[in-house]
């Protein structure tokens, strides 16, 4: 008797017309199959239409606890030949890890016979026993107190050491004096009594702070009767959250095509982090995996979507595609897609190859030169090909570093090289201190309403989704740059922009075009923060740098080619 799959939905419409997938997808850079994208249209309507939960994704007038959410869809084929897809959400949906129509998490932490939900009573035990210590009335006056008492000696010390240091001028003054003192005697005499005001005076210093440590320590032990106690509780529930983690990472169990099953903590163990981060295994993808390969779906393809209003750091864009996050789900996935055939890495092939360095200007020193898009300034982990090998090659004899500055792979324009050392030297110091000005040129998504004006965004990388970077206002660089319109397109709903950077950070005018607190309107192309295309439309076109010798300003342009 054939069980019908919960989870597997079957396509609405003909997909008479669309080819099977030949590999599966490569997750961390792809181009959505068609009939993943269908399948993500179809879970899309749905998401719009349904009424059977409540999430604010922030697409309505609610501005309050606002989550947008990716959501992946999986292609597959069943045990009986059909066609269709199965659809996950990262993390919770509706303050829910199970919802009708979705497949479950690998492990559920809220399921009623959960050791976590046990555990974590115990923890939750500890906490409100600390709380209730560290509320104490009586804890609060001594800190208070101690707090007082250690201002107030700091204080008097201050003001001692302060008098002590006008007393060794006065004494060296007079000992400079006495140097002149015809009468030997009256010379030694005083000598002798500026030498007991300075033992006096150390004397002074060493009773006041032996004084004020006594006064300190005795309130200090006071304290201590109720903070040791408050320690010992946390060093407990530091031991029960951490073999909890332990326990909730081994639960998580991740199959592969083989059926070969592999813990978080197994997983993770080989990685620069070395532990699992907080979320791993929660995301769209391992979960549509898992479900496949637990329930005898043969996986063909993949697509994973961002619903919702965007986070606040991130530039995430409702409805548009994003691959899997490289901290999280990459070493997980590399266990789950072993001995699958992939889609080939577009990381790993060479752009550049067949495209020309032009140089624009050369002397002894220096050398200018027009980067082509998708073209590495330095050599990469998969590739080598790049301006600097090029450069090396063609300039054997030249010393130093060679490079100064760099573009990404995939913005176009002007860089400036280095011959010998001394030059590498003297203009990285003009990057240093922002002497030299560069100007882009960009196509963006959008109109906008000014003509011209200024982002501050501070930027940090994103530590489980690199080369990405983040908007953190709290540990991110500061980053700065002013923006004109040069143009307008409404026809096409683009505009091309001047960028001039004060700052230098990485993807710096990628994010602020794209991030909702810039510009919000992602350069067009841009393949990390916008929509895929032909090339990022981003090129480095105005270049101005004093030269290390002549110490003559020196100024280049080149037009971009889009």
């Amino acid at each position: 008797m054939h069980i019908e799959d919960p989870c597997f939905t079957r396509f609405l419409t003909s997909i008479e017309k669309y080819d099977l997938p030949k590999r599966f997808t490569y997750p961390f850079y792809y181009q959505p199959h068609p009939l993943c994208m269908l399948a993500a249209k179809q879970l899309q309507n749905h998401l719009a239409t349904q009424e059977q939960w409540q999430h604010n994704f922030g697409l309505s007038n609610d501005p309050n606890n606002i989550i947008g959410k990716m959501f992946g869809v999986l292609l597959v084929k069943n045990v009986q030949g059909e066609l269709g897809f199965i659809s996950a959400f990262s993390g919770k949906l509706a303050e829910q890890n199970h919802i009708q129509g979705f497949v479950p998490p690998v492990f559920d932490l809220l399921a009623d016979d959960s050791f976590f939900l046990s555990e974590q009573m115990a923890i939750n035990h500890l906490n409100n026993e600390i709380k209730t210590l560290e509320d104490t009335p009586e804890l609060k006056i001594l800190q208070q107190d101690l707090s007082v008492l250690e201002a107030e000696h700091a204080e008097q010390l201050s003001a001692l050491r302060s008098e002590l240091v006008e007393n060794r001028k006065t004494r060296k003054n007079q000992r400079q004096m006495l140097q002149n003192e015809v009468d030997k005697t009256l010379t030694d005499k005083g000598l002798q009594e500026l030498a007991q005001q300075s033992v006096f005076d150390k004397w002074r210093l060493k009773e006041l702070s032996e004084h004020s440590q006594q006064s300190i320590s005795q309130l200090q032990a006071k304290v201590k009767q109720f903070t040791d106690p408050i320690a010992e509780l946390k060093l407990q529930r530091k031991t029960l959250s951490a073999d909890l983690q332990n326990r909730i990472f081994n639960q998580y169990q991740f199959l592969n095509k083989a059926q070969e099953p592999k813990s978080l903590l197994d997983i993770f163990a080989d990685t620069a982090l070395k532990t699992p981060p907080a979320g791993a295994g929660e995301c769209a993808a391992p979960k549509l995996l898992q479900y496949a390969f637990k329930h005898q779906l043969t996986p063909l393809a993949m697509a994973e979507f961002w619903w919702g209003a965007s986070p606040k750091s991130e530039v995430k864009k409702h409805q548009q595609y994003y691959p899997a996050c490289t901290g999280k789900c990459q070493p997980i996935l590399k266990h789950m897609l072993a001995g699958m055939q992939l889609d080939d890495n577009p990381l790993t092939y060479n752009y550049g190859q067949g495209k020309k360095v032009d140089i624009i200007y050369q002397d002894e020193d220096i050398l200018i030169v027009n980067k082509p898009t998708e073209f590495l300034s330095v050599p990469g982990k998969e590739l080598s090909d790049s301006v600097y090998q090029r450069i090396k090659q063609q300039f054997p004899e030249a010393t130093g570093p060679l490079i100064v500055h760099r573009l990404d792979m995939s913005t176009s324009g002007l860089m400036v090289l280095t011959l010998n050392s001394q030059a590498n030297k003297y203009l990285q110091k003009q990057f240093i201190q922002r002497q030299v000005h560069k100007q882009y040129v960009a196509l963006i998504e959008g109109l906008p309403l000014q003509d011209k004006g200024e982002i501050k965004l501070s930027l940090r990388g994103d530590y489980y989704d690199r080369p990405k970077q983040i908007v953190c206002h709290q540990d991110g660089k500061q980053a700065h740059t002013f923006w004109q319109v040069l143009e307008r397109y409404p026809e096409k709903n683009q505009t091309r922009v001047l960028l001039t950077p004060h700052t230098g950070r990485t993807h710096q005018l990628r994010v602020h075009c794209a991030h909702g607190e810039g510009l919000n309107m992602p350069i067009v192309g841009d393949d990390l923060y916008g929509i895929r295309g032909q090339r990022l439309h981003l090129h480095a076109q105005n270049l101005e740098i004093t030269h290390p010798v002549s110490q003559e300003v020196m100024t280049f342009k080149v037009d971009a080619e889009f």
